[in-house]
């Protein structure tokens, strides 16, 4: 099983993987074209991201009174709630779930939260029959690997690992043709929808005033998921609400061009309860599962609660220099990019995460894409704070910074330290770069100045009191 922890060695394996880079490269970049062209079709788009930002606040710092009105509309909607305080308990009241009604089958929609808690295993361990119906979910779970991307799961894969991948695992003709490929998954997956018992989603967007939740999709599969069998269990991170209908709009509007270039989604489903008895149609049961698994911890920290405010559009994963060459099964968990370097160390403690928030260059560019306005980068760099002072950063860091306060403390030594490099680089190499090992492997490194900073300063100083002198 992957973790963070092993972030180190993933980050070398993927940085070796010259066809993995190669796709994540081209799949990121056409999709940042794809949304920079609908959004500048977008007015007010500025004023869009600074509402959202504002209802997701308002939501998060109010979240104990928005969950108890969702829980009583629902419940008044007919739909059973659940509450869940980690991914265990999620998995046994699931589980219990399918079990109270001989499940031997079931189809899932996309959902990072199912993946999360690792529900497939859960399901599958248990001799029920688990089958992800997104089609990308579905490559991914034919691998045996989590998703590479919040919103494209099988980013990291080109067409010919997909052919050879379908050939080898269903048994249809080996072909190259994303059409024909379509249609082989399309045959396998109409079967299970049919037969299935469950049907298992995420939730997009929940609305506290109604009880209703929202699925939003392109593929039709997550409508059939929850419309097709007998029972609907929507899994829910508690942090997914919003106030009401009338501001799902602006969410709707956010959502589509930051997540895959789209105006807009193809299917948005909106869920109020049970409806095959009213309609003829639809689940005879639903139930939400409100899962917290960390979200009560990061909702305490008032400076980094914020991230709650996060819509899963992998707007940031698209725009991050780190992710482009790494890909996301790098990070070892579920949440990866900028968002997820955030989430590690908070959901699974600093030691498990300790790695994680290093894992960015601090350009920015995530804050400038992320569509609700999370300051990402001041997020990562207090992780890194937290990380140091609770005791799990890396001995080489410690040493240095050490060595470091120390030089700062003794002024005739800082300036030995710093004057030193310099003339050793003079005399041995005729003032070409040092080697340092890993790094000038890809890149040269600076060339320290002989004169030293402090004299360097000492002259501008005195070249500006001269020309104001002068003046």
């Amino acid at each position: 099983m992957a973790s963070p922890k092993y972030i180190k060695k993933y980050v070398r394996q993927a940085l070796k993987d010259a066809v993995l880079r190669s796709a994540v490269d081209n799949a990121t970049q056409s999709t940042v074209e794809a949304r920079q062209e609908i959004i500048d079709q977008i007015p007010h788009w500025e004023g869009l991201r600074q509402k959202c930002h504002a209802i997701k606040k308002e939501v998060i710092d109010h979240l104990d009174r928005y969950l108890e009105q969702f829980e009583d509309q629902c419940i008044q909607n007919g739909i059973q709630v659940h509450w869940a305080i980690d991914g265990r308990e999620a998995q046994d009241i699931i589980l219990g779930i399918a079990r109270e009604h001989h499940v031997q089958k079931v189809v899932k929609s996309k959902s990072l939260t199912t993946e999360e808690i690792q529900l497939n295993q859960k399901l599958i361990e248990n001799g029920i029959e688990t089958l992800e119906t997104d089609l990308g979910e579905y490559i991914i779970q034919l691998m045996g690997q989590i998703p590479s991307h919040l919103v494209i799961p099988a980013l990291h894969l080109t067409r010919k690992q997909i052919a050879k991948l379908f050939h080898e695992k269903i048994g249809n003709p080996y072909t190259e043709d994303p059409t024909e490929l379509l249609k082989v998954a399309r045959k396998k997956l109409r079967e299970k929808f049919l037969s299935a018992d469950m049907g298992i989603t995420g939730v997009n967007f929940a609305l506290a005033e109604t009880g209703t939740i929202c699925v939003i999709e392109n593929e039709a599969n997550a409508h059939l998921t929850l419309s097709l069998p007998n029972i609907h269990v929507a899994v829910m991170g508690i942090e997914k609400l919003i106030p009401g209908q009338k501001d799902l709009s602006y969410f709707l509007n956010l959502l589509a061009p930051n997540a895959t270039g789209q105006k807009s989604s193809t299917f948005i489903n909106l869920i109020g309860g049970p409806s095959r008895e009213k309609y003829g149609e639809g689940p005879k049961e639903v139930h939400i599962v409100l899962l917290d698994n960390g979200r009560s911890n990061l909702l305490k920290d008032p400076k980094m609660r914020e991230i709650l405010s996060c819509i899963r559009c992998g707007a940031c994963l698209n725009v991050c220099p780190v992710y482009q060459q790494i890909g996301g099964h790098a990070y070892g968990w579920v949440y990866m990019g900028p968002i997820g370097i955030n989430l590690i160390p908070q959901y699974l403690g600093k030691a498990v995460g300790r790695y994680a928030p290093y894992l960015c260059s601090l350009c920015k560019a995530c804050f400038e894409t992320c569509p609700v306005r999370i300051n990402l980068p001041g997020h990562i760099l207090q992780n890194r704070k937290d990380i140091v002072q609770s005791g799990h950063s890396q001995w080489v860091e410690k040493i240095g910074m050490s060595v470091w306060g120390f030089c700062a403390k003794h002024p005739l030594f800082y300036r030995f330290v710093t004057w030193f490099p310099g003339k050793l680089q003079k005399l041995l190499l005729k003032e070409k770069p040092f080697l340092v090992p890993g790094y000038t492997r890809e890149r040269a490194f600076a060339s320290f100045d002989s004169k030293g900073f402090r004299k360097q300063f000492h002259r501008y100083l005195h070249q500006q009191d001269s020309f104001s002198k002068r003046s």
